[in-house]
């Protein structure tokens, strides 16, 4: 895999335009399953109150204590003051409001943009007349009616001008306060007292500061007053006994000191700052940073009203490290449960959890704080990352930039400060640098999210297959994946992976390694389940090749900057060999259809009657048939959409040749060879003018076939006749002309078509071997119809029939009639191009036949030298049957040939001694050692006659029928006469 890299040009692709454009199907195959936002609320990771005071209850118990620390710290109330007083304030404040709003020092820190504007010009201005001081706004911000903020501020100026607030158990005061008669009604004043029970009961026994005491009877003591008040109402005047009681059970409890209650003031009261109830208390107070008309949009008053709720912070126990804390969950979980639109309220989540990491640092001895923070940063991690796991399904390119970067921070951050990682700067964050936690974690959400989107890819595409059945040009399934998935692929790169790269420097190459394993599974199982090439499965591996293609190149392009070149990554991507699957089926392709072809071969030539009448051109139907199937299938070949023709031509071209040279093999078989039917030579023997016919002598034992009785123009069902072996010629003829045609057209539709010239260049090669099969299988097909028209045919005119007996009496003429019969047969049925071959080669035999008559004709035969004249005669009649007058072979290639038989006929015409002292000369001249000189050996049968050929000379001698030629060879080699 790794050295498909250095092929690979490092082209940047361009971020919006690349080849890969977004399809439609792409895009619903990773959105198709988008859920909706997340709404549902969150689990509060502050836990539960073991008492069943809602929100609104503790929302009015948070109003009373800002009232109270307000007026506490000298803050003035307004609560009997006159209307013109009111809007006199109100009028005064204006302007520092207005200026708080365009100035707001902690959203500019935490990142928090101005409100935006939903109302008209006049709404707004009326607005500002309404809500004029910061007590005011927190106020409506908490919900508060002014007759309720009127009785609080009445309860509250009493007692505030004596004590701190957080010297008092506010409950407590605001019963001995409050009446019946500052109540709408009854059952409106029953609550509220339930509620300040509650809130005793809460703060001082179920979730106590200071741990209670088993030894004391407190506890035991307020449980039964407020037991009582819950039935019956409580009397709350001054000399009440039970009113009495209850305080003093009230600050026995909230008086008690413990060593370990922290930074909380030895000095203070202990009834709301007991975990989790001064949370949940806080909580409240900080949900009124949000705008009470706009829920996502935090106020421009956000100094004024922090400053303010600080002053809470000796009640409730509180300090910057939980306020910070406490933050951190109010904004995340106001962006989490709403419509997650808001990424500013992230975005300051996100800077806030920064601080709280360094927060942590410093209480990490905190055992209360380190609970809450554990709790906190483990809701915020696990709702990140069930984002992140699956984060294709929760971004998209509109808002990953400007939301997702947010919450990888948060959930690395989160993970990272859970684990006790050492902190880290802002600008860390900002490049990225928590590789420890942040890589492996990113690691984790690119692989968990693409292997998500790739499962729902895959039921896009196939529900999408399913809903366009039978479509034309509709793309198979595995290759509709592999472009859609190569399209998730850019998106990724484009979308994703820039923003992931903070965290992670090879963001990108585990994203497209993750796809290429994902991938190259289902190929797996395709492959494995492949049967045969067809256009589908080329497609899909075309596919498949190009998908690979596209996502080395982006992780290449992704790995530039990194220390190993993205090697690693590489390395992961385990090749799919699309082209050494393809490579593999076409040749299982071309191995069916060559096998294929074979059988068709075997099956019709056993069949094949090699009738030369089925057709004008005289050659075999199958032949056709043949080329018809070898046409097609190099045209199928070319059609395959592949780019390894070039590479795989030769295994075609192997089994296409194989195939038909098959058939031309099949076409010879049993049409036999010149050793079929050339007779024996019989042994020498010595001539003598009595000689007879020998009953030993018999002609050789012709192969039984039943052409041995066909006339020339053969039978019907013989298909080694004349005619049945010129048609045979005609077809391989017919084959090797084919070939060529086949060659050239293929050559020319692949130049016009634009395929590489090394093609073109080897397709004029691609038959070399059949066409050369064709030239040998005609000279053979020749070579046997010669030999078998001459030795067999005509065995009884020629071998059997000239010069038997008596010279005169037995000459040429018969044979020569018949061969005339042959050749006008050969002459009409052989095609043009080889009949002058045809009967060159029956010119050919007919000579060397007749040399072997002279020569090894046997015992049956013997010259005289008075022969000469007809045995030279009979030769001219047969050289002029093939010239014809002009009409036959050219003289020059009768002369060729005949040249041999006229240089030895002499010898018939040479007195007997000279013969035999020529044989001695040209014997001894033949002979090697000089020890052989004093007896003539005997000399072998080469069969290549020649009239300085000693055996060749010593044959003349055999068949002359003279007495001295006779007693030299019997005193010499012994030779008998007769067999």
């Amino acid at each position: 895999m790794w050295s498909r890299l250095k092929s690979i040009t490092y082209r940047k692709v361009k971020r919006h335009h690349h080849h890969h454009k977004t399809t439609a199907a792409a895009v619903a195959a990773v959105t198709a399953a988008m859920p909706s936002e997340c709404t549902e609320p969150l689990t509060s990771p502050f836990g539960e109150l073991a008492t069943n005071l809602s929100d609104s209850e503790l929302r009015e118990t948070a109003y009373e204590i800002l009232v109270g620390a307000r007026l506490s710290s000298g803050g003035k109330s307004s609560t009997y003051a006159s209307d013109s007083e009111k809007n006199s304030e109100r009028a005064a404040a204006t302007p520092q409001t207005l200026t708080s709003r365009a100035a707001s020092k902690v959203k500019k820190a935490l990142g928090l943009r101005s409100r935006r504007k939903k109302a008209s010009e006049k709404a707004e201005s009326e607005r500002v007349k309404k809500v004029s001081t910061i007590g005011e706004t927190m106020r409506v911000q908490m919900r508060v009616s002014e007759q309720m903020d009127s009785r609080v501020r009445k309860a509250l100026s009493k007692v505030a001008a004596d004590q701190k607030i957080e010297l008092m158990v506010l409950p407590l005061e605001m019963l001995q306060q409050l009446k019946p008669s500052d109540f709408p009604n009854q059952e409106e004043y029953e609550a509220w007292q339930r509620r300040n029970l509650k809130l005793l009961e809460a703060g001082l026994l179920l979730h106590p500061l200071v741990p209670l005491d088993d030894e004391n009877t407190a506890p035991q003591q307020l449980r039964g007053i407020i037991d009582g008040a819950l039935e019956k109402p409580l009397e709350t005047s001054k000399n009440n006994e039970t009113m009495q009681a209850l305080r003093t059970v009230v600050l026995s409890l909230a008086c008690r000191t413990s060593n370990n209650i922290g930074s909380v003031s030895e000095t203070s009261t202990h009834w709301a700052d007991g975990f989790p109830m001064n949370l949940k208390i806080y909580q409240m107070l900080l949900e009124a940073c949000f705008d009470v008309n706009d829920e996502t949009s935090v106020i421009e008053e956000l100094d004024e009203v922090l400053e303010l709720i600080k002053k809470t912070w000796l009640v409730l126990g509180m300090n910057q490290m939980l306020h910070n804390l406490c933050f951190l969950w109010i904004l995340f979980n106001r962006y989490a449960t709403m419509d997650q639109a808001e990424g500013d309220l992230l975005s300051a989540g996100n800077n806030l959890l920064i601080k709280v990491e360094n927060d942590a640092k410093a209480m990490k001895g905190d055992e209360n704080y380190c609970r809450m923070l554990s709790s906190t940063l483990g809701a915020i991690s696990s709702w990140a990352e069930k984002r992140l796991l699956g984060y294709h399904r929760y971004f998209r390119s509109d808002n990953a930039e400007s939301t997702m970067g947010c919450v990888v921070s948060m959930a690395v951050l989160s993970v990272k400060i859970m684990e006790g990682g050492e902190g880290i700067s802002n600008e860390d964050h900002i490049e990225g640098n928590e590789m420890d936690v942040g890589q492996e974690k990113v690691d984790a959400y690119i692989k968990s999210s693409l292997r998500a989107a790739f499962v729902q890819i895959m039921e896009t595409v196939k529900s999408s297959k399913s809903s366009s059945t039978g479509q034309q040009n509709e793309l198979p399934f595995m290759a509709k994946l592999a472009e859609d998935v190569s399209t998730l692929a850019f998106t990724e790169k484009e979308t994703f992976s820039p923003i992931l790269k903070r965290w992670h420097p090879l963001a990108a190459g585990v994203a497209v390694a993750t796809l290429h394993s994902c991938y190259g599974n289902e190929l797996k199982q395709y492959v494995s389940s492949i049967d045969e090439l067809t256009p589908d499965v080329l497609e899909v591996m075309k596919g498949a090749d190009k998908l690979e293609k596209d996502l080395v190149q982006i992780a290449v392009e992704n790995s530039e900057d990194s220390e190993d070149g993205g090697k690693s990554i590489i390395r992961e991507m385990l090749p799919y060999e699309a082209d050494s699957v393809t490579s593999n089926l076409v040749k299982s392709w071309i191995k069916t259809r060559t096998d294929r072809l074979k059988e068709w071969v075997d099956r019709n030539l056993q069949q094949e009657v090699w009738d030369p009448r089925a057709n004008r051109e005289r050659f075999a139907l199958s032949a056709v048939e043949v080329l018809r199937i070898v046409d097609e299938a190099f045209e199928a070949f070319f059609l395959l959409p592949i780019t390894t023709h070039s590479a795989l031509l030769p295994d075609l071209a192997t089994g296409i040749n194989s195939c038909l040279q098959h058939y031309i093999s099949m076409a010879k078989f049993g049409c036999g060879t010149q050793s079929t039917y050339v007779p024996t030579m019989p042994p020498l023997t010595r001539c003598s003018r009595r000689s007879k016919l020998p009953s030993v002598f018999k002609k050789k034992e012709k192969v039984p076939k039943k052409s041995q009785a066909g006339t020339v123009n053969g039978n019907e069902n013989d298909s080694f006749g004349t005619p049945q072996m010129c048609c045979r010629i005609n077809t391989l003829n017919y084959i090797q002309n084919e070939l060529n045609v086949l060659a050239k057209r293929d050559i020319t539709h692949l130049s016009n078509s634009g395929t590489n010239q090394d093609i073109a260049d080897r397709m004029e090669k691609v038959f070399e071997l059949s066409a050369a099969a064709c030239v040998e299988g005609i000279q053979q097909l020749c070579e046997a119809t010669a030999n078998k028209v001459i030795f067999q045919d005509l065995s009884h005119f020629f071998w059997d029939g000239l010069y038997i007996g008596e010279v005169s009496s037995t000459r040429i003429d018969p044979f020569l009639q018949e061969l005339d019969h042959y050749l006008e047969v050969i002459s009409i049925t052989v095609h043009d191009k080889v009949r002058t071959q045809v009967i060159t080669e029956v010119m050919k035999v007919s000579f060397d036949g007749f040399l072997m008559v002279l020569l090894a004709g046997g015992p049956p035969r013997a010259f005289t030298l008075q022969d000469y004249e007809i045995i030279d005669e009979d030769f001219n009649f047969l050289t002029d049957l093939f010239w014809s007058n002009g009409d036959g072979l050219p003289a020059e290639l009768i002369e060729q040939f005949s040249t041999k038989v006229k240089d030895i006929l002499p010898l018939f015409n040479t007195d007997t001694d000279s013969l035999i002292e020529k044989f001695k000369q040209v014997t001894l001249e033949s002979c090697a050692s000089s020890s052989a000189k004093s007896k003539l050996p005997l000399p072998p049968t080469t069969g290549q006659w020649s009239p300085t050929e000693p055996n060749t000379v010593l044959r003349v001698l055999c068949y002359r029928n003279d007495e001295t030629a006779a007693k030299f060879l019997k005193k010499t080699y012994h030779l008998p006469k007769r067999l």
